[in-house]
């Protein structure tokens, strides 16, 4: 989202478990759009790592397992968080990305990317809609992207909460990072001084948002 500013990146690299990671992108939820794909490695090509990416629409020879398997990071790339899922869980990827998880690489991603991992979410994979998701449950509770980037995403997570449609969870604003370790929510991180993430709840019937302040990558 930020082709000019790399900030997140640079963080996600300094996760991983070697000096030069080996990052794959995942473009499922745009359909593996050649432009987005270009883009992933116009901007990971300038960064110390070994790029890669994995298309369903035109899998890898050989054990789609081992090919995840040996990468350092998994980077989720937007679209529909639907259709994402629905191939995910077709091919087998879904239980590969958990084993992934528990031998120690990262998993991460924007917008339907962020989401996916989450027990449940906000997607707009219904044309002009913004409804309920069940995610892969990596996470516990939901998760809502945009916060600040689309109007309409704040509103609609607040409705789908007090609806208990969705059960409580994160929001982050544009250029926001969620970072967790084992489960639990380690560090909030931001590639812009303005951005924030909050804890959206439903309490007494009543939607409450607790801002959670992010360290800013950017500062001195």
């Amino acid at each position: 989202m930020e082709p000019d500013n790399p900030l997140l990146d640079q963080y996600i690299l300094r996760q991983a478990r070697r000096e030069k990671p080996r990052v794959c992108f995942i473009g499922t939820a745009s359909g593996d759009a050649p432009g987005y794909i270009d883009r992933f490695y116009q901007s990971f090509g300038k960064l110390p790592c070994e790029p890669s990416h994995l298309s369903l629409f035109k899998a890898p020879e050989g054990s789609l397992e081992n090919f995840v398997l040996e990468k350092d990071i998994v980077y989720v790339g937007g679209g529909n968080t639907r259709n994402l899922l629905v191939l995910w869980r077709e091919w087998g990827l879904d239980r590969i990305l958990r084993q992934a998880l528990e031998e120690g690489v990262v998993l991460c991603g924007l917008s339907a990317g962020s989401i996916c991992w989450f027990e449940e979410g906000v997607t707009d994979s219904v044309p002009g809609r913004l409804t309920a998701l069940h995610g892969l449950g990596f996470l516990a509770g939901s998760h809502c992207p945009h916060y600040d980037g689309e109007v309409k995403r704040r509103p609609a997570y607040h409705r789908l909460i007090a609806g208990k449609e969705v059960i409580g969870g994160y929001a982050a604003d544009d250029g926001t990072a969620l970072h967790f370790i084992d489960g639990a929510l380690r560090h909030i991180v931001s590639s812009r001084p303005d951005a924030r993430a909050y804890r959206v709840s439903l309490r007494d019937e009543a939607v409450v948002e607790e801002i959670l302040p992010p360290r800013y990558l950017g500062a001195a």
